[in-house]
C-alpha cells in the first residue's frame, strides 16, 4: 500500500490554500521544503482530534504557542513533523477505512507502540515508521 501524494495534500489544504497543486511526491517535497501555510497546521489538527483541547494540545506539540504566533507559515523541520502526521492519518484512514476509525487509532495509546499515541510518534520520522509499520501490518493482517 503506497501514499498517495496527492491525498496527504488534500489533508494538509485545498490547491488555493497551499499554494500550488500537489500531483506527486516532489510536488509534495517541495512544499514542505519551502513550508507549509500555518492553515494547514489547523486543518490536519481539526481532522485528527475531537475537541478543541486536544487540538491545542497537538498543535502546540507539533509547533510551540509562541513561535505560532510570528508565522504565517511553518518553517521546514515543523513542516515535516506536519507531513508526517497528514501522512499517517491518510494511511490511518484507508487501514480504518473510516476516520472515526481511523481517529480512534491515532489518538489512542497503542500497547503495540509501547503504550504511545501515534499522534504523538508524528514529532519524529522514526516514531511515524513504527506507526506506519505498524498499519501495514494491520492491513496485510501479519503479527503484530
Amino acid at each position: 500500500m503506497t501514499i498517495n501524494a496527492s491525498n496527504v495534500a488534500a489533508v494538509l489544504g485545498s490547491e488555493s490554500e497551499l499554494g500550488r497543486r500537489v500531483a506527486n511526491l516532489d510536488d509534495l517535497r517541495h512544499l514542505v521544503e519551502e513550508g507549509l501555510p500555518v492553515a494547514a497546521l489547523d486543518r490536519v489538527v481539526v481532522r485528527v482530534t475531537r475537541d478543541d483541547r486536544s487540538a491545542a494540545e497537538l498543535k502546540y506539540r507539533l509547533v510551540p504557542k509562541t513561535t505560532l504566533r510570528r508565522r504565517v507559515r511553518l518553517d521546514p523541520e515543523e513542516s515535516q513533523r506536519l507531513e508526517r502526521l497528514a501522512r499517517m492519518t491518510v494511511l490511518a484512514e484507508q487501514v480504518w477505512e473510516s476516520p472515526d476509525l481511523a481517529h480512534e487509532f491515532l489518538t489512542s495509546m497503542q500497547h503495540q507502540l509501547d503504550g504511545e499515541r501515534p499522534v504523538d510518534l508524528a514529532r519524529s520520522d522514526i516514531g511515524t515508521r513504527q506507526v506506519e509499520t505498524l498499519l501495514m501490518k494491520i492491513e496485510y493482517a501479519l503479527p503484530v
